[in-house]
């Protein structure tokens, strides 16, 4: 990894083409609530930054692929650190809605 890969911004797009060819994977949305209801992409679950715990009611399986999204990136790779500290251990950080060019669900 070279230094600078620290600082590159995960790019939800390709996060979500890479959740739609995994077999099984699941999308999780970090945001609250509200943020949910405001417009998701499609398919996603919402476990909300402070209730992660809840992520065993959608994926029971800890070496299920989970693809992690906010609105920016910031807590989406906090949400990541507590999954890999829970056991999950492939969970990625696919960045924030807010630049994703896709359809959003409401």
């Amino acid at each position: 990894m070279v230094f600078f890969d620290l600082f590159k911004k995960a790019n939800i797009n390709d996060g979500i083409e890479e959740y739609k060819a995994s077999d099984g994977g699941v999308l999780v949305d970090v945001r609250t609530p509200q943020e949910y209801r405001e417009g998701h992409v499609p398919g996603s679950k919402n476990v909300p930054l402070d209730k992660l715990e809840k992520i065993s009611s959608v994926a029971k399986d800890k070496t299920v692929s989970l693809f992690v999204y906010c609105y920016s990136g910031a807590r989406s790779r906090q949400a990541v650190s507590a999954f890999k500290n829970m056991g999950y251990e492939n969970a990625k950080n696919i960045g924030g809605i807010s630049s994703y060019s896709g359809k959003v669900e409401r």
